[in-house]
């Protein structure tokens, strides 16, 4: 509950109680931690530790009484008591189990008090115990004064690092960390050879996770280049005489099908999709039987918009090796991103206790596939499957925090109080992690949807029509019909709860009453529901432009203009470039801005607030709304999405120049990114982009002859994007949409086993050929 005042009071009467309970007084002092009072912690530890006898502790009770020194040394850390905790620490050295923990809390306390060659020294015996620890390799550049947060370093630094990596090379032959941090900071020639001695080992060995590994260079300008030249290199020189550039041994045939499996992966990453599915194809005739070509094609083609060929092939991956659920698992999520619910489930379900309950997969809080099926079900219009999907998220999370209960006495029993302190920490920020922030966004968004078209609306249009009397019949109908539907209801939850499960059988698991979410869209205020979790993004998520996006779209349909400007101002503090708070600050101006007179005391109070805070906008100082949507165009004008914004608000602002906005989008054009070497033109547009412009023109801009031209230029842009009905995609492709026809009829007219005996010949015919 976060009541810690009510924590340390309840804590000292326990210990006022029962002061010979060790327990007792570990809680206190955590109370008095928890109440950012680390000293006053310290001084009750030594309180306990005094009525302690010399060879406490006994053989039992070593380790507890370890953790509570190692906590205790943490909290003068914490304090700013440096010397006092080193003094501590090596004082009771010899009754510390855990030596590692001993050792890094040492080389903190040596490293804050600036003795940072004994810190030197120190981390050198971490790395000899654990080369391959990030962390030590980052506090040993801090002693050395070689550390940098951006990551960019001096040229005398760079060579002063490098010195020191490669002399820890020689030591660490065997670490393979002390090989890929120097790629980080190497630059041109530099960075070439030691990429070249880091991979042609790894391309020899088939390391398949290699580009994941490297794929953080991706960011930093000039190494992608640089990378692709070495491997097609490589890959030249391998088919032409067997073995890597400059040298005479030759490599086995594995090496190539990895050369191209990197090669593949990297053009992906850089949006060339012909020439990363021609390198993969490659592979796959290299060697057909490597499940990681099926994963990596099928990503690819996920990326190029081909979701229902990328569904087919990931299901081939998975029927390679039946036993694999990570493989199980990316199939699945393949076959939601292209909307096969049905199929994704009976998929899923092949990895659940029962085979065949979907109800375990939310009994084993299996949050990747709600989220991803939630998704799904909104893409379909579905919101009342949807809801259900993010909502169950949203209870696992409260289910986390109910879990951890017991771990509150667990803890101070077992004397295991740092890890205790992380946890509350980590209770704290629960609510800000990826998984909750997606169910959250999704939910308002179904909310959202909600509000702004009720489906009681055509009813009441309908039931406003018909006589009085007729009217009073149906609603005595529908009250019949709910009260019968809740008997029904209530009578099944009965009888699950009072079935005695009989011997060696399993108990009945209860029936999900609303199993389609039809209960949730009756939902009295949406907007109150789509407050209550806005309101645990503001708290957990503050620094994510959608959640201000959010805010702003739920108070401007609920009219609390206040809110929405605050919302408005943290987008522009965050990023006031993004078209997104483009589109907020203008729209929320313009609303504001046709505003009567205001009357009421809260109308007048709002005005003068706006009135004051519009000249510290410095997208609109002296400027009318036109003139500031005028500017952002001239800003970005190189960029598709920026250049949509400024059309749609130009519309927004004045209906009449509808046809000057829509030939602005019509006249955009994707440049070519320049490359040094690459196989391709790299255009700037994203298909992500193109499918959000198609869909302004189609539902903003209600021009289906534009959106329909706007579709079919950019087929040719993304000849593999179904969405855009591209001539190489399984939408228009003959071959690709009779495989993913028979597989989408094979896979409800068989059991699973026939299906399975079916894919697997015909792998091995294709293998044959």
């Amino acid at each position: 509950m976060r009541d810690v005042s009510g924590f340390v009071e309840t804590r000292q009467q326990l210990l006022t109680l029962k002061p010979n309970h060790r327990m007792n007084w570990i809680g206190f002092a955590v109370a008095h931690h928890l109440h950012s009072n680390a000293s006053k912690a310290v001084e009750i530890l030594e309180a306990f530790e005094g009525t302690l006898e010399d060879d406490y502790p006994p053989e039992n009770e070593r380790c507890e009484h370890s953790e509570m020194l190692l906590y205790k040394v943490s909290l003068l850390e914490e304090s700013g008591s440096f010397e006092r905790a080193l003094e501590q620490l090596h004082k009771k050295e010899p009754k510390i189990v855990d030596k590692l923990a001993y050792k890094e809390l040492e080389v903190s306390l040596l490293t804050k008090l600036g003795r940072l060659e004994e810190a030197n020294k120190l981390y050198r015996v971490l790395l000899s115990m654990n080369p391959d620890n990030y962390r030590y390799y980052e506090g040993l550049q801090k002693c050395l004064g070689l550390y940098s947060e951006s990551g960019q370093f001096s040229s005398d630094e760079t060579e002063q690092l490098n010195a020191l990596y490669q002399s820890l090379s020689q030591q660490f032959t065997w670490s393979s960390a002390v090989k890929r941090i120097p790629l980080d900071f190497l630059q041109d020639e530099k960075f070439k050879e030691a990429a070249v001695n880091y991979i042609k080992p790894l391309l020899t060995k088939g390391v398949p996770s290699l580009f994941s590994d490297l794929s953080s260079l991706y960011d930093h300008p000039g190494k992608a280049d640089i990378l692709e030249n070495l491997v097609l290199e490589m890959e030249h020189s391998i088919r032409t005489t067997g073995s890597y550039p400059g040298s005479d041994v030759k490599e086995p045939p594995s090496t190539l099908l990895w050369t191209l499996f990197f090669l593949a992966q990297h053009y992906d990453r850089r949006g060339q999709y012909d020439v990363a599915l021609s390198k993969i194809d490659e592979a796959l005739e290299h060697t057909p039987t490597v499940i990681d070509l099926y994963s990596v094609k099928s990503r690819i083609l996920k990326h190029s918009g081909d979701l229902t060929a990328a569904a087919a092939l990931a299901d081939e991956a998975r029927c390679m090796d039946l036993a694999d659920r990570y493989i199980n698992s990316e199939c699945v999520k393949r076959m939601l991103q292209a909307d096969q619910v049905t199929l994704a489930e009976k998929t899923a379900v092949l990895f659940a206790k029962d085979g065949d309950k979907h109800t375990d997969l939310n009994d084993m809080q299996c949050m990747w596939y709600e989220l991803a099926s939630g998704e799904s079900y909104f893409r379909q219009g579905d919101l009342g499957r949807a809801l259900k999907k993010f909502l169950a998220v949203e209870k696992h999370y409260t289910d986390i925090s109910e879990d951890q209960f017991d771990f509150h006495s667990y803890c101070l029993r077992k004397m295991t109080l740092r890890s205790y302190v992380d946890m509350l920490k980590f209770q704290d920020r629960l609510h800000s992690f990826p998984y909750f922030h997606k169910a959250a966004v999704g939910a308002i968004r179904c909310y959202l949807k909600l509000y702004d078209s009720p489906k009681s609306n055509a009813e009441e249009d309908e039931m406003s029509k018909l006589p009085p009397a007729q009217k009073k019949k149906i609603k005595k109908q529908r009250k019949a019909e709910a009260r019968a539907k809740n008997e029904a209801e209530s009578k099944g939850e009965e009888s699950t709860a009072s079935g005695v499960s009989k011997p060696g059988k399993r108990n009945a698991k209860p029936v999900d009453p609303d199993p389609h979410g039809e209960k949730l869209l009756q939902v009295e205020n949406p907007m109150a529901e789509a407050s209550k979790y806005l309101k645990l993004l503001q708290k957990n998520s503050p620094n994510s432009l959608e959640t201000h996006l959010l805010s702003f779209e739920v108070n401007m349909r609920k009219q609390k203009f206040l809110l929405a400007f605050q919302a408005v101002k943290q987008m522009l503090k965050l990023d006031a470039e993004n078209p997104d708070s483009h589109r907020c600050l203008i729209k929320f101006f313009l609303k504001t801005g046709s505003m009567v007179t205001p009357s009421t005391v809260a109308e007048k109070f709002l005005w003068n607030v706006l009135e004051a805070e519009r000249p510290s906008i410095s997208q609109l100082q002296n400027k009318s709304l036109e003139e500031a949507n005028k500017d952002f165009h001239d800003r970005h004008k190189g960029s598709l999405m920026h250049r949509a914004a400024y059309a749609e608000m130009l519309y927004v602002i004045d209906p009449s120049k509808k046809s000057e906005a829509i030939k602005l989008i019509e006249d955009s054009t994707s440049n070519v990114v320049p490359t040094n070497g690459a196989l391709g033109p790299v255009r700037e547009w994203k298909l992500k982009d193109c499918m959000a412009v198609h869909k302004l023109l189609d539902t903003v801009f209600l021009e289906p002859d534009a959106a329909s031209g706007w579709k079919s230029r950019c087929a040719e842009y993304f000849p593999y994007s179904t969405y855009f009905e591209g001539k190489l995609s399984s939408a228009t492709s003959q071959p690709s949409r009779k495989i993913a026809e028979n597989g989408a009829r094979l896979n409800h007219a068989m059991g699973q086993n026939e299906l399975i005996d079916v894919k697997l010949d015909a792998f091995k015919n294709l293998s044959v050929s």
